[in-house]
């Protein structure tokens, strides 16, 4: 279904696009970045704070590693700034392009494993279908920040994956 040449294309992808949401969200005042704005999280932040925590909680099943503190209800306020936020993020798209860049083909197929504290249960799922929701759920979270800083008045850049430059300064 995937293969370890797709997975650190995306982990390129989602680095560059959340470097570009950094600096968008950079250009706006603590309120701003608070302020309701009808997305499921409610702010640009929370919402940036929740797709960190997810992509938290996806690697420590990918790599072992461990997970977030909290669940998905308080993923939002994961982080208490944007400095912090910025921080963690970094670290987090290098975890995700080191994770990639150490794949095999074995690596994504088969089954994964996992707890979900969410459903109460273990889950077994094919490794490639978590991986591409992993990605997809990048990318949903991505395009409602988008839409939030555009409304905001801030441009977050291009998001086409065929615009992605070839090096990667922001990793």
């Amino acid at each position: 279904m995937i293969s370890p040449a797709y997975c650190q294309m995306m982990a390129r992808y989602g680095a560059w696009q959340n470097h570009s949401h950094a600096a968008a969200m950079a250009k706006l005042t603590e309120l701003q970045l608070l302020q309701e704005r009808g997305a499921f999280f409610g702010s640009i932040q929370a919402t940036a704070n929740h797709l960190l925590w997810g992509d938290w909680l996806w690697m420590s099943r990918f790599d072992g590693g461990a997970p977030p503190e909290g669940g998905i209800a308080s993923s939002g306020t994961l982080t208490s700034s944007l400095g912090d936020w910025a921080k963690q993020r970094k670290a987090m798209d290098a975890r995700i392009a080191a994770w990639a860049q150490g794949l095999t083909q074995a690596d994504v197929d088969g089954d994964l494993v996992f707890h979900s504290r969410m459903l109460g249960r273990e889950m077994r799922e094919p490794k490639s279908m978590c991986i591409t929701h992993f990605f997809n759920h990048q990318t949903h979270h991505r395009g409602q920040i988008h839409a939030m800083l555009t409304a905001a008045g801030v441009d977050p850049g291009d998001s086409d994956l065929f615009l992605m430059p070839k090096d990667t300064p922001w990793l």
